[in-house]
């Protein structure tokens, strides 16, 4: 799901806004989930390295922020990683490839905190195949430098609006040992016109937009409740849900005028951006898509210290039958000799985007998997 969908969704409900926040009274205060958030305040603080290593990982990026990842601590140094599959996205990442993307992410973050106490990380991926745990990781002590890039990891963010009209120059050329950094006006045209086609054709299937909506969490409670998916709160989405006006059912069908409206205003955003990045592979192993998660967390890193924003769009990315004139002209575009496009993104200037909600470390953690 593309940033501005959040924005895409809460909008829903048109001119009722103003009518509901004043229904709503003096409910309209504060309503900022404060549980859903304490992780980010919690990184680091705990006695075990390994556990200070892993509070910090769960900050990473990662597809409709389902948070895919479990972890066990084994003997005195030793942490074993899954991908939990009870959080799969099998209508728009049928293959888990943007999900192990997301591994990827979670793993190399996981080894930058690590680095920042010294540790390097000895890592085996994928030690028993696809069906057993992603990565067994052995904690060495003295065996690895700080990495300045992790000095960017609490104020990184995945951005979620459109982008201010500063164009970006050579201040982006950081970016450019993680991903191919587009500002050619016509290759940004043209990537913005298959994205912007890319996400029509999501927000037009019911089923791949029914994935989304289903993870819609709407409102305080439920953000606190459930702090993962798509996070829709603040005092006027609570407002709305409090009096009925918006609602998953609202959301979820494609002919009611809000939706339509917010899906210009996300198409809209997309044809702005001013640049692109884009991230491919020779291949697309997973051991390749895990390599991708490593490079799109660094690149997110590399970004934030520049003061840049960053935002994915890879819906031209999804692997199922509607998305595949989209998948086609992309790898046309940019994978002309067989190589995988992994990741797309927006790049550009634009407002601070709020923290992202997460589970506690203590609920991702599992003993005798």
């Amino acid at each position: 799901m593309t940033l501005s969908r959040r924005k895409t969704l809460a909008l829903i409900g048109g001119g009722t806004i103003f009518a509901a926040s004043a229904a709503a009274g003096t409910f309209v205060v504060t309503r900022t989930p404060t549980r859903a958030l304490e992780p980010w305040d919690q990184a680091g603080d705990y006695g075990d390295p390994r556990m200070r290593a892993l509070s910090y990982a769960l900050l990473a990026p990662n597809p409709h922020n389902r948070q895919p990842w479990l972890a066990q601590l084994d003997g005195e140094d030793s942490v074993t990683i899954w991908r939990d599959e009870t959080r799969d996205l099998p209508v728009t990442d049928p293959y888990g490839r943007q999900l192990t993307i997301g591994m990827g992410c979670f793993l190399s973050l996981m080894k930058m905190a690590a680095a920042e106490e010294g540790f390097g990380v000895e890592e085996v991926l994928y030690p028993e195949g696809e069906g057993g745990p992603v990565a067994v990781c052995r904690f060495v002590p003295g065996g690895a430098e700080p990495d300045p890039l992790f000095a960017h990891v609490m104020q990184r963010r995945s951005h979620k609006e459109g982008f201010l009209p500063q164009a970006v120059g050579a201040e982006a050329d950081v970016l450019r040992s993680y991903a191919n950094v587009v500002t050619d006006p016509g290759a940004v045209a043209e990537t913005a016109r298959i994205a912007e086609a890319a996400w029509r054709t999501e927000a037009s299937t019911q089923e791949a937009w029914e994935e989304s909506v289903d993870l819609l969490r709407i409102g305080k409670s439920e953000i606190n409740a459930t702090p993962d998916g798509i996070d829709i709160g603040g005092p006027m989405m609570d407002s709305l849900a409090l009096v009925g006006l918006f609602t998953r059912e609202a959301a979820s069908d494609l002919e009611n005028p809000g939706t339509k409206g917010a899906i210009e205003d996300t198409a809209a955003a997309i044809a702005a951006a001013p640049a692109y990045v884009v991230q491919t592979t020779k291949g697309n192993t997973r051991l390749e898509q895990i390599e991708a998660g490593d490079r799109w967390l660094r690149l997110n890193l590399a970004a934030t210290g520049a003061g840049l924003a960053l935002r994915p769009v890879s819906q031209a990315l999804q692997e199922y039958p509607e998305m595949t004139a989209h998948f086609d002209a992309i790898h046309e575009m940019y994978a002309p000799d067989g190589e995988t496009v992994q990741m797309i993104g927006l790049l550009g200037y634009g407002e601070r985007t709020p923290r992202t909600p997460r589970w506690p470390l203590e609920t991702r953690m599992v003993t005798g998997w």
